[in-house]
């Protein structure tokens, strides 16, 4: 910068109407300004704009003049601060800080819920560069139990301690009933490119094994067997034979009733719908069934189904499976064997689970998110989403309720 140059830095506000930003660029235009930064929101019509210029010292006064009569002219407020060339340089420095997501995202979100996360933002030495909201606009007598809310906070810097942020976070989500997010903001977020699935209790509110266990009268032993071993209490390959084990002699009509009235999770219509349309290959990664897995595929096109054959002779179940167990271990190696196949970085992949079993995948994954997970699941996840279904998830990788509705 010349020591004949100035930095100026305004600050528009007021009823936002068409054609506010166009008439106050034409006059630094005219003028031969240069911008060096620009940002606007919009709040309830209310507008919020900020642009940033150098000009030669000469015409300095003539800019500040027009553009205070034509601010008045338009019925929006603006205010002048001179930036010296050393306040500059330090911005400009910043730049290349650490910059991170975090998402918020609720049925409906408080003053209580964002003053929380924002002290933890603020105590971890990070500054707020920008904040948006994905969801629609809420209406005033919008049911609870079907709104969503979530707001995005773009930051920037280096955390004092990222896993005690972490663990904030997490302590937050289940204190006040809110997810939180926190990723790094890197082309990688951007770009995922494969989402594995679990399927009992994500994909699907049941776990089908406990469906076959009622139809064959041994729901109770079954049920104690699934709950020990989703909290990680028992090795899950054990669990899974011993839970086959007792279905011996159920008839394999059984299997397609239950498959016919799967009680599908809310929100993965419009989840699947989305990530088709924007090209992202899906997997379901299941220690539950290929029959039901399958059934799934053929019902929401997905790309890849990898769970468990159950030993069907005469029409019954003989107490057997086929072939290797898909179990924690397998559900990893899986996620990484397809991600290899289709040409995908790690780094652009995204698992979803709610049980232990679900941990190693969501440890290898980019994205690791557990979904209405249990306590010890959630402790050792990145990111967890209990508060809405499936396609909370569309908010965690930045998409808007505004394109996403088209």
């Amino acid at each position: 910068m010349t020591t004949t140059d100035e930095i100026v830095l305004i600050n528009i506000s007021g009823e936002d109407r068409s054609g506010v930003t166009s008439a106050l660029t034409e006059i630094l235009a005219h003028y031969g300004a240069f911008i060096l930064d620009i940002g606007q929101a919009d709040i309830h019509n209310h507008l919020a704009l900020g642009i940033l210029y150098r000009t030669q010292s000469s015409n300095s006064g003539e800019i500040m003049k027009e553009l205070l009569f034509k601010s008045y002219e338009l019925g929006v407020g603006i205010k002048f601060t001179p930036i010296t060339e050393e306040r500059y340089e330090r911005w400009v420095s910043l730049q290349g800080k650490n910059r991170y997501i975090i998402t918020l995202l609720g049925r409906k979100l408080t003053a209580v819920q964002i003053a929380e996360v924002t002290k933890v933002v603020a105590d971890q030495g990070l500054n707020i560069d920008m904040i948006q909201r994905l969801t629609g606009r809420i209406p005033l007598k919008e049911d609870v139990r079907s709104s969503k809310s979530c707001v995005e906070l773009s930051v920037r810097g280096t955390p004092s301690n990222k896993e005690e942020m972490q663990r904030m976070f997490m302590d937050l989500s289940t204190r006040l009933q809110l997810d939180v997010s926190f990723q790094e903001d890197d082309m990688y977020r951007r770009s995922r490119r494969l989402i594995c699935f679990d399927m009992d209790s994500t994909l699907i509110e049941t776990e089908v094994i406990d469906e076959l266990a009622e139809r064959a009268g041994v729901g109770a032993e079954v049920r104690a067997i699934t709950e020990s071993a989703m909290r990680g209490e028992i090795d899950f390959s054990e669990s899974f034979a011993r839970r086959v084990k007792l279905l011996k002699g159920l008839d394999e009509s059984v299997m397609h009733e239950i498959a016919e009235n799967l009680p599908i999770t809310e929100g993965l219509d419009r989840l699947v719908s989305v990530l088709k349309r924007v090209g992202i290959k899906i997997a379901v990664l299941s220690g539950g069934f290929t029959y039901f897995g399958n059934y799934l595929k053929q019902k929401y096109n997905f790309d890849y189904v990898y769970a468990n054959e159950l030993e069907i002779v005469d029409g019954k179940l003989t107490g057997n499976y086929v072939g290797d167990i898909v179990d924690g271990k397998r559900k990893a190696e899986l996620l990484r064997l397809i991600a290899q196949v289709e040409k995908v970085d790690i780094a652009q992949t995204i698992a979803v689970g709610d049980g232990a079993n679900d941990l190693p995948m969501l440890g290898v994954a980019g994205l690791g998110i557990a979904f209405h997970a249990k306590p010890k699941v959630k402790e050792n996840a990145r990111q967890s989403l209990s508060t809405i279904g499936l396609d909370g998830i569309l908010y965690f990788l930045g998409f808007k309720d505004s394109y996403l509705n088209e």
